[in-house]
């Protein structure tokens, strides 16, 4: 081995590992499995027993066992007790030691429980003092739980012994082989697990209340905290998990990999939900409600239990080598979730969601100057999350979507499905899932794959016609790179739609497939057809691609876009009108006026969200321009208040589009008229015919007129938290605490949040996000400059921490002062992690053009 190897493949006293020195440890390492013994209580740390057991080849030369924080009480290699060479991080395994063949290290510690949501979180019910415990390994925090090799390509078997209080159920992989007496305690035993890698294994514990349904295909259980069982519905969780293990075994042609179906509501998640081998975890804050589920909560509900179910057969049966590859692992859960949303649930509109949601946000990173390839290295796990975004999600699922339509829906499915028969319960890379499909299909999709999974940037596509006597003349695509600087044109295929103003409505009359690629693309089947009134060069949304409209269209959208009958369509006119405003071509006012008249109209609940979503973006905007438009928000804030509650009002008899439109009513309230009636609503001396103030409304209000501080706010607020000592309440009480608009209270829980290590972070993520409202722009100036200038100390704090920080408390002020601010840190601070400066180069692009949509609006 080469000296440069050599210290390449030592690693850093950090918890990190390199790709390189993950592949020198799996270049060794064979057949590993782990038989651990947790003694787990209410106490704030635990005991545990790691045996690894596996196969040596070669040298051991620079060997590490990952085991994170641990205090190591004794430690036995191959029968020889040691004292372990431990840097708190990982141990380094002496070669005299280990031999050729067969190994086996037992080592006993104790370990302080997490309480940032990884490794093996504690959580206490502030309601009854019950103790909840749950794992989150991902991408490698299992060395947090137990001595591992912690990288997905070394797979294992885990064989689990568990000692917890006689109260406790303990869930994992696998279901419990039996459960003996053990005097206070119960001893929980569990079979070897198929071979998984170290983050897709996992262990709960606690009281957890549980509901079973043995009426699917497999048994399937429900886990939640004993306090909040009131606000599961089992019914809608087990339906939409039945619906999605008949659809998922269909489609894959391969049974469900694991022998039970489980699924466990916990507190403090970082994530929405992760899909640990049948043991799957879900955030509470997103599925726990007080009042009945609303259409689109139930929509998400699916959603989310299709997305981690698909990840059980890809993810957790086939897994990626290395943290290259996790994007391929969410790109396809993402795709595979709508898809089985679609067409196993009620939702078969969730890909109009997902156009409206997370597609639009893969265009927008997509455009960004930080915007990346779907496929990049990672050079450390340390890295694994720089870039796991709507990018890696929303336009990887798209991707596929528009690959699926380019080979054939039938063609795709068995690729996939040769996938993962051929590398079941081992690690596969992208050449490996590209090349079961270009077999399936027989073409080469080199080119492909070099155009969208290595080529980073969103491509434009506009329609070019001429009419002449009433008929086309001539037809073609035109495609545009985003910038110069990533200047691929790529090859899809796409649906061109031309539309026809007619007494009932705009229809659809034709229609034509066209599979484009380069700058030019003529469309000769369409000449001779009638002239249209709007042409949609990508119907059905099959392609990834922005739609420019060309001029005719564009007035035929303004004027004419509630007569669009097709929802999918009408949705897109929407977006197109928005992103005009974003892309500096329309003036913000424009979106506005077109909103304030047609949104009132708008009868599609998803599209409805979709308008609303951009309005709160609109609102944000103004708010941070003031106050060089301040007469001009308070106009807007007070037009969109009242069609809020006029709305909410009319819609007494739906109560989904009523919640929508009054949630929108509590969020545009900033006057004094408004504050004052919900006000009113929430002390009970007014009503709004079939409404119900439940407990989130109530926090919402209550949060909103702390926002503003008006009238009662801070009485109503103490009032409110002695009723209501759940955890939601907690987090809800220290956000309407927070975001009240006084400088010394956002100064002290500033330096909470950089400094205060006891508080749970949990809470310090409340407190980021809700800190400095976008209207409080005097407030967050006054601390933008200390914000900036504590990054580089901040970014010690690690990846978890920083995720949140520099999406919360990067200052935003529509200003070349901030810009300045922020060039400032970007020259002289060059310590900075590659994801915290790439959060200011986003906030830099965001500012440049939130100045430019300023500028047009003062038109």
């Amino acid at each position: 081995m080469s000296t440069s190897s050599t210290t390449a493949s030592q690693r850093d006293n950090s918890p990190y590992i390199s790709q390189f020195q993950a592949s020198e440890r799996s270049r060794v390492i064979t057949n590993v499995d782990y038989q651990l013994t947790f003694f787990l209580s209410e106490q704030s740390q635990f005991r545990a027993k790691s045996v690894v057991n596996f196969d040596l080849t070669g040298t051991a030369k620079n060997l590490t066992l990952d085991l994170n924080k641990a205090n190591i009480l004794s430690m036995l290699v191959n029968g020889t007790k040691i004292y372990p060479n431990y840097n708190g991080s990982y141990i380094t395994l002496s070669p005299s030691l280990l031999q050729s063949g067969l190994n086996s290290i037992e080592i006993e510690f104790t370990r302080e429980h997490s309480t940032n949501g990884e490794g093996l979180h504690r959580f206490v019910d502030p309601v009854d003092g019950k103790v909840y415990l749950y794992s989150h390994f991902e991408p490698a925090a299992a060395q947090q739980m137990f001595a591992v090799f912690d990288q997905p390509d070394l797979k294992a078997t885990f064989q689990l012994t568990v000692q917890a209080p006689k109260d406790w159920h303990v869930i994992s992989a696998m279901r419990e082989s039996s459960i003996t007496p053990d005097g206070n305690n119960n001893l929980w035993a569990f079979p070897a697990t198929p071979k998984l890698s170290p983050y897709n294994f996992s262990l709960h514990a606690g009281p957890y209340h549980v509901w079973q349904d043995d009426t699917g295909p497999y048994p399937m259980r429900l886990f939640s905290r004993q306090s909040v069982t009131e606000q599961v519905t089992p019914e809608d969780w087990f339906h939409y998990t039945k619906q999605g293990l008949y659809f998922f075994d269909r489609y894959f042609g391969i049974p469900y990999p694991f022998k039970k179906y489980d699924q466990v509501l916990v507190p403090d998640f970082l994530y929405g939900a992760m899909e640990n081998a049948a043991a799957i975890t879900f955030a509470e804050d997103r599925f726990l409600f007080n009042a009945k589920m609303t259409a689109s909560q139930k929509e998400r509900l699916a959603g989310v239990i299709m997305h981690e179910m698909a990840h059980q057969w890809f993810g957790d049966l086939v897994t990626m080598k290395w943290w290259n590859g996790l994007w391929l692992n969410e790109s396809f859960a993402a795709f595979m979730g709508t898809l089985a949303t679609a067409e196993a649930t009620e939702f078969s509109h969730a890909w109009r969601t997902f156009y409206a949601s997370g597609k639009q946000r893969a265009y927008e990173l997509d455009s960004l100057v930080t915007t990346h390839p779907i496929e990049v290295p990672v050079a450390t796990t340390q890295n694994a999350f720089d870039n796991i975004d709507a990018i890696t999600y929303q336009k990887g699922a798209s991707t596929l979507k528009q690959l699926r339509h380019l080979l054939g829906e039938e063609t795709f499915r068995q690729g996939v499905q040769q996938y993962l028969t051929k590398f079941s319960y081992q690690n596969a890379e992208l050449d490996d899932f590209i090349g079961s499909l270009a077999k399936a299909s027989n073409l080469d999709l080199s080119q492909w794959t070099q155009e969208w999974l290595y080529k980073a940037g969103v491509n434009s596509i506009q329609a070019e016609y001429m009419c002449a006597n009433g008929v086309i003349s001539e037809f073609q695509l035109v495609q545009r790179p985003v910038s110069d600087e990533f200047p691929t044109l790529r090859q899809q295929k796409v649906k061109i739609g031309l539309l026809y103003q007619r007494r009932h409505g705009l229809d659809n009359h034709q229609t034509a497939i066209v599979t484009y690629k380069g700058e030019h693309t003529e469309v000769p089947e369409l000449v001779g057809e009638a002239c249209p009134d709007l042409v949609y060069p990508n119907i059905d949304d099959w392609g990834f691609v922005k739609v420019n409209l060309d001029k005719r269209s564009t007035n035929t959208a303004k004027q004419s876009l509630n007569k669009v009958n097709d929802p999918l369509l009408r949705s897109m006119l929407w977006q197109s009108m928005w992103d005009s405003v974003v892309e500096g071509q329309a003036p913000l006012n424009d979106f506005i006026n077109v909103a304030l008249i047609n949104a009132p109209l708008e009868q599609d609940y998803t599209i409805l969200g979709q308008v609303i979503s951009n309005l709160y973006r609109a609102k944000t905007m103004l708010d941070l321009m003031q106050p060089t438009h301040k007469q001009y928000n308070e106009k807007v804030s007070r037009a969109l208040s009242q069609m809020s509650l006029r709305m909410a009002m009319e819609h007494h008899q739906n109560s989904d589009f009523q919640r929508r439109w009054f949630a929108a009513y509590i969020h545009f309230s900033s006057q004094a008229a408004s504050l004052s009636h919900l006000e009113q609503l929430l002390i009970g001396k007014t009503k709004i015919k079939g409404l119900t103030l439940d407990q989130d409304l109530r926090w919402d209000i209550i949060k909103q007129l702390n926002r503003f501080d008006y009238g009662n706010a801070n009485h109503l607020l103490m009032r409110e938290k002695a009723k209501d000592n759940s955890d939601s309440g907690e987090k809800a009480a220290l956000a309407a605490e927070v975001i009240r608009p006084h400088s010394q209270l956002k100064r002290q829980w500033l330096n909470t949040i950089a400094h205060n290590e006891a508080v749970p972070f949990s809470k310090l993520r409340v407190a980021m996000f809700n800190l400095y409202p976008s209207e409080q722009n005097l407030l967050s100036a006054a601390t933008a400059e200390q914000r900036l200038a504590e990054l580089i100390e901040l970014d010690k704090k690690g990846p978890v921490f920083m995720r949140s920080y520099t999406q919360a408390l990067i200052p935003e002020a529509c200003s070349t002062d901030n810009i300045s601010m922020i060039d400032q840190v970007l020259n002289t601070q060059t310590g900075l992690s590659k994801l915290t400066r790439r959060a200011l180069l986003e906030t830099r692009q965001n500012e440049y053009r939130c100045i430019n949509i300023k500028q047009q609006l003062t038109r």
